[in-house]
């Protein structure tokens, strides 16, 4: 198996989300005693959280981009960075090591193109949705995306950043998540595009309306594929 490293703590929730259902695959390929080789650099949040000017974007490029040469140089084959916002600076990232840096959207892409989804809806971070950086990478696969409404975009902010990133998961965000799921079907979706590692702690990704594409066990799929040789 091949080692892959995992530059994580944004948040250490959805960090602990990928080393599960990564052990998980790794496990169900390669046996019940087989657990992942993997390497994980848990990242300080606080000082890359809601970031907004350039300033900011191109530090926290620098911090990753130092994380990800940590791991090559400590024997990853491959890297992840465990959170979909910060996919922002994924070139800063991949061009400061040799190993592969497996893009989250693009493995999305890929999952949602083999099922024949034409039309989908992404819910996350503000930035995810509305700016270019991931919604681009789904399109590539000729997926149609609905535009942002900025009232979802409002509501899935304030409860990424307000509760699911600090462990944070209520029955009123699962019914505001529902009821933007449903009108998001009403308006066309065929599926829905979990933009954000923690989201899949208020949605049903398992039983809802409409097929649910989680990024996050999405990439640990890529990730075990990876360490298997696949």
């Amino acid at each position: 198996m091949r080692k892959i490293g995992l530059i994580g703590g944004m948040s250490w929730y959805s960090t602990r989300t990928y080393y599960e259902h990564i052990n998980r695959g790794v496990q169900a390929k390669a046996g019940k005693q087989a657990s992942a080789p993997l390497l994980i650099e848990s990242l300080d949040f606080t000082d890359l959280v809601r970031l907004s000017t350039d300033d900011d974007w191109k530090r926290a490029g620098g911090v990753l981009a130092d994380s990800a040469k940590r791991l090559e140089a400590a024997g990853a084959t491959a890297l992840l960075i465990g959170t979909n916002a910060m996919h922002k600076v994924y070139d800063a990232v991949a061009g400061a090591v040799s190993v592969p840096v497996l893009h989250i959207a693009e493995a999305v892409g890929q999952r949602m193109a083999a099922s024949a989804v034409k039309k989908a809806a992404l819910l996350g971070a503000r930035n995810v949705m509305v700016e270019t950086f991931y919604r681009q990478k789904l399109i590539a696969h000729d997926i149609e995306l609905l535009p942002p409404e900025m009232a979802f975009v409002d509501t899935l902010d304030r409860i990424i950043y307000d509760e699911l990133i600090i462990g944070k998961a209520t029955r009123q965000s699962e019914r505001e998540l529902k009821t933007i799921i449903t009108n998001l079907e009403q308006d066309g979706a065929q599926a829905i595009v979990l933009g954000c590692t923690e989201l899949e702690m208020v949605v049903d990704v398992d039983a809802n309306v409409l097929p649910i594409y989680d990024c996050t066990r999405i990439h640990s799929d890529a990730a075990v594929d990876w360490i298997m040789g696949g």
